[in-house]
């Protein structure tokens, strides 16, 4: 059965909230509606109203999977976004790491130089600290 429009509205405010709570600096939504207020809203609907709250994967995968491609694209500013929305759904900073890194062989040690980088500043920015086993 079809989710009314009011459990939508819920559902997205929850992904979005799970996802980028605490994140600093213009959110996309804004960047989005200063060109068009009506188109914006169409895609945050979409993409966390329709595919950021599909269940077949957990929030943790699709954050990894996103931060994977972003690397592998060097996008490192929509990379931090989503760093940041990892570590909000419970990823560990070594297991992003470890994401990041695995794009070495399919698109080379520059990009994931950025990609660490990036991590690292969102680390920084939070307060935490990359654990690793020596």
């Amino acid at each position: 059965m079809a989710k009314s429009l009011e459990d939508q509205k819920k559902d997205r405010a929850r992904i979005q909230n799970l996802y980028f709570d605490g994140l600093q600096g213009e959110k996309v939504f804004d960047l989005w509606k200063s060109f068009d207020p009506e188109l914006a809203l169409d895609l945050t609907h979409f993409v966390s109203g329709n595919m950021y709250s599909r269940e077949k994967i957990s929030h943790k995968t699709r954050q990894l999977i996103t931060i994977s491609a972003l690397t592998a694209m060097e996008k490192t500013e929509e990379l931090r976004v989503h760093i940041y929305g990892a570590l909000n759904v419970g990823c560990k900073p070594d297991e992003i790491a470890e994401v990041i890194f695995q794009m070495f062989t399919y698109c080379g040690a520059p990009a994931v130089n950025s990609g660490l980088k990036a991590l690292r500043s969102v680390l920084n920015e939070r307060g935490l600290n990359l654990t690793h086993d020596e």
